[in-house]
């Protein structure tokens, strides 16, 4: 994951004020399955801690603020995500740090009153959750806000550190417009979200499906009745993505790679690779990978790559850092 390959990377304020909303991570990979999901159990935050590394469960009175993440209830938290943050701890028996972080992760989350939701990942039993964020190392947290992730911080972490990312991140969230609350409406109340436009439920469905045709068909009718709707323009570049990524296999992502380092002109070839790069959090790697084509190109080549770079731009988060920064390069090399 972008930033998160050291094992010894720890949290620090400098690393908070820099969280945004998008990153690379293609959550969609772990689709619902056909059958309704389990609700994970609720898990409380008190009694000893098992050899396993994993709290004991029990049911609570109230709504759980911790639950344990699993295959089958992966996208009911992603989508959770549109109205609390959910941050993802990701542990293993085997890393003797999990326990420590755990504790201290879920006594933060308690701390918040329902502001955000514990979402504990065991890769041991769910390998599909390490490979949906590409982690490297555990202990890893990353939160989930709107469907999107915010890589947290990898290794150990006390209360403090924690505490001061998890203000961060609701700050993220704030700013985008999560700022719901478990427990806010009274007995009896409605508390489900506001329905999404037709044609974005209608895009999220056929995601879900696996039909990311119809995904993008659906985000382009919006675009034609709306051309300013933003959303439609960042999920019809993802769904867009998620396509071409879906064609490619392991063995081919190698070759393309052979292919880009031997013809560097070859559009086709480093678009394949930018794309590679940007599904595996290497942001700006495919950013300077496709600027480096069009400063030494012209052409129709030379636009078809500049297109492509801005669609990736869409996908990464127009306010990402590393978008403006490319965006600088990209005019250094037009003009």
């Amino acid at each position: 994951m972008d930033g998160m390959s050291s094992p010894g990377y720890r949290p620090t304020p400098a690393a908070a004020s820099q969280l945004n909303l998008r990153g690379a991570v293609d959550l969609s990979s772990l689709r619902r399955p056909a059958a309704p999901p389990v609700p994970a159990a609720p898990v409380s935050g008190q009694g000893e801690t098992p050899e396993n590394g994993t709290p004991p469960a029990g049911e609570t009175g109230q709504a759980p603020l911790r639950v344990d993440a699993t295959e089958s209830n992966f996208q009911d938290l992603v989508q959770l995500s549109a109205q609390i943050p959910v941050l993802f701890l990701l542990w293993s028996r085997y890393a003797p740090e999990s326990p420590a972080v755990l504790d201290a992760a879920e006594r933060v989350v308690e701390g918040y009153g329902g502001r955000l939701v514990l979402a504990a990942a065991d890769v041991d039993a769910f390998p599909q959750l390490a490979q949906a964020f590409q982690v490297q190392a555990v202990p890893t947290a990353v939160a989930v806000v709107k469907g999107q992730p915010v890589p947290l911080f990898q290794g150990p972490a006390d209360d403090e550190q924690i505490r001061s990312l998890v203000e961060e991140l609701l700050k993220v969230a704030a700013a985008n417009g999560v700022t719901g609350s478990i427990g806010d409406a009274a007995p009896g109340e409605d508390t489900e979200p506001a329905p999404l436009p037709p044609l974005h439920q209608a895009a999220i469905d056929a995601i879900e499906a696996g039909d990311y045709a119809a995904a993008a068909a659906a985000y382009k009718q919006a675009l034609l009745e709306q051309p300013a709707d933003t959303d439609a323009k960042a999920g019809l570049a993802q769904v867009e993505l998620m396509a071409r990524l879906e064609k490619l296999s392991a063995p081919e992502a190698e070759s393309l790679r052979d292919l880009a380092a031997k013809e560097p002109d070859n559009v086709q070839a480093q678009l394949d690779v930018a794309d590679l790069d940007i599904s595996g959090g290497h942001i700006e790697d495919a950013f300077n990978r496709i600027i480096t084509f069009i400063g030494r190109n012209f052409g129709p080549e030379r636009e078809t790559a500049r297109l492509r770079l801005l669609e990736l731009f869409e996908v990464v988060g127009t306010q990402d850092q590393r978008v403006a920064k490319a965006r600088q390069g990209l005019a250094r090399v037009l003009f």
